[in-house]
């Protein structure tokens, strides 16, 4: 019935290249030159289930390859078995979605019966829970207020980064103060802590990079998931054969990842938290080796 509906909407081009049907789920597999919208998707699944409501008897006889299995006058088709009488025993049609899984083939994945009851059912309840949460009356509220929340919380975010960038530009005559002397380099290397993005880091190091001659500066973050490191040279340091995209190779690589960029700044990082202080002596190595 998937199938004949798909051809409905699609054309004939969408043929069976590959099934399974489980107890309580089924999949079916179907070129195209592309991604199935939504709106097919919906369009779908509502003429199935318009018809598993209307119970068409599903008529199953032995025949020959030329002759075939039918649902009422609509459907027909080879196959090497039946599972009910009339289409109505089925229940429910859920389809969950669609991927791809080679090219020019498309897999589409659906529940049926008690499975696809209890889906929805599961869905019901998470929906009155973001409605609860939302503090919203109707399920059409949910993607304006949700969408409006997520820029309140976007700009919210750009609020606090500002603010920490302001305040790390502020700690930064402590920063040049303790700058250490290696060979003919000024090295400026700290961990500015928890939650400065790698715009936020740049905007520091470039500063910093301005205020001494021969400047190396590299800083370090903390996310979430992982640790962001920015390194900056300035003429005199690159001169000397300091570069940063190479001393961000070194460093990420002892962070658990990977990094590079040009030689007068660079940005990489990793997500072995337990190594930003080895990463840093790191840098401070290879500026010494030079």
């Amino acid at each position: 019935m998937v199938h004949k509906a798909f051809r409905e909407i699609l054309g004939e081009t969408a043929t069976q290249a590959g099934s399974e049907n489980a107890p309580g789920r089924f999949r079916f597999d179907f070129p195209s030159s592309g991604a199935v919208s939504e709106g097919v998707l919906n369009d779908v699944e509502a003429r199935v289930n318009s018809l598993l409501l209307e119970n068409l008897l599903v008529s199953a006889e032995e025949m020959s390859q030329a002759e075939v299995i039918s649902v009422g006058d609509w459907a027909k088709e080879l196959c090497g078995g039946t599972h009910v009488s009339r289409s109505g025993e089925l229940g429910i049609v859920k389809l969950l979605g669609e991927s791809s899984i080679g090219a020019g083939v498309r897999r589409v994945e659906a529940l049926v019966g008690a499975d696809a009851y209890s889906f929805l059912s599961r869905e019901h309840i998470l929906i009155n829970s973001l409605l609860e949460i939302i503090k919203a009356t109707r399920p059409e509220e949910l993607p304006e207020r949700i969408s409006a929340l997520l820029a309140r919380l976007k700009e919210a975010e750009k609020e606090i980064g500002s603010i920490r960038t302001a305040k790390a530009l502020s700690d930064s005559a402590a920063l040049v103060k303790n700058a250490e002397n290696i060979g003919q380099f000024k090295l400026i290397s700290a961990d500015m802590g928890k939650g400065l993005s790698g715009d936020d880091l740049r905007t520091v190091a470039l500063d910093l990079r301005n205020r001494l001659k021969g400047a190396v500066v590299a800083l370090l973050s903390s996310g979430d998931e992982k640790v962001t490191l920015v390194v900056a040279t300035d003429e005199t340091a690159r001169s000397a054969g300091a570069k940063a995209g190479a001393l961000v190779k070194i460093a990420s690589g002892i962070l658990g990842g990977g990094g590079g960029g040009k030689d007068d700044f660079a940005q990489g990082g990793g997500s072995d938290f337990g190594k930003i202080d080895e990463a840093l002596k790191a840098i401070k190595a290879a500026l010494s080796s030079i």
